[in-house]
């Protein structure tokens, strides 16, 4: 009879490394850290071979490990979906969604609300949060499907409608004189490079005024008067406008908004991929649902 790995330290493997950490992954599924421990230890055992390695005080996963893992993934995705199937601890099925903030009040609870009523017994892990992080997370297998902003010549997932840049600012902006201060994510970020390549183009001064981890912080900043930041038309809130014009600042790249999905998706993700693009258009594209008019 040929070996069977454990079916709940398989989950604990692939979430302690969803969430990167095995005390999270014990909270998440419920148990004690030492059982989640235990469990990985009998995978080892089971596979003859040492899945992670110390560095330091955190630790890395070996070749072994990450070969593991992969299997791990779709061995589970299997036993979900077999389970859901048959009506059987449907609550134990999950899908994975990630998008930009810029989409969390209008486009995700359309998409959470069919999905629902399609898949009523499916768990949703749903984020938004980081754009960068994104693609890395569908590759490596930590999301099934994702909203993402990208470079028109980045490429890859299925591209769904084209949005223009603008430089935003509240309706009546206070803006000190050079350098021109901006409110932009403290992290890597599309919206962040294209500012500071344009106005360095351009050759105009321009400083930091405030960076945030957030949207909602962006659009506090801006209401406070702190300086302007870069968006697309879509979603802006009724008090911040397009003052590309009338600050006379430099022309900004179009960004793609696209739907990245994972491989191997079991059916509920598969549909889950199609209700995004589907919301996506109708919310989105081809043309943005709030949009402002530059003229203005």
């Amino acid at each position: 009879m040929g070996l069977s790995f454990d079916m709940d330290a398989l989950r604990a493997l692939v979430v302690g490394a969803d969430l990167g950490s095995f005390a999270r992954a014990a909270v998440r599924l419920g148990r004690s850290q030492s059982a989640i421990s235990m469990q990985i230890k009998k995978l080892e055992q089971q596979a003859g071979q040492k899945l992670f390695r110390k560095s330091g005080r955190t630790l890395q996963r070996t070749a072994a490990g990450d070969a593991l893992l992969s299997y791990a993934r779709r061995i589970i995705a299997l036993n979900d979906e077999a389970a859901t199937s048959v009506g059987a601890a449907a609550a134990a099925a999950t899908v994975r969604l990630a998008l930009p903030q810029d989409f969390a009040e209008d486009v995700l609870p359309a998409i959470i609300a069919q999905f629902c009523r399609e898949w009523p017994g499916v768990h949703i892990e749903a984020r938004a949060g980081r754009n960068y992080t994104i693609a890395d997370d569908i590759a490596e297998g930590r999301l099934d499907v994702a909203i993402a902003f990208s470079r028109p010549e980045d490429g890859g997932g299925k591209p769904i409608v084209r949005l223009p840049m603008i430089w935003v600012a509240p309706t009546k902006p206070i803006i000190s004189k050079a350098p021109l201060p901006l409110v932009l994510y403290d992290h890597a970020c599309l919206f962040r490079q294209a500012a500071m390549d344009a106005l360095d183009a351009d050759g105009k001064d321009w400083r930091l005024a405030l960076t945030t981890p957030s949207l909602p912080g962006v659009w506090a900043a801006l209401r406070a008067g702190v300086g302007i930041s870069v968006r697309t038309p879509y979603a802006l809130p009724a008090n911040m406008r397009d003052v590309t014009k009338a600050l006379r600042l430099p022309s900004l790249p179009a960004v793609d908004v696209r739907i990245l999905a994972g491989t191997d998706l079991s059916p509920a993700a598969a549909d889950l991929r199609e209700i995004t693009a589907r919301v996506l258009k109708s919310q989105v594209g081809p043309a943005p649902k709030k949009a402002i008019d530059p003229s203005r």
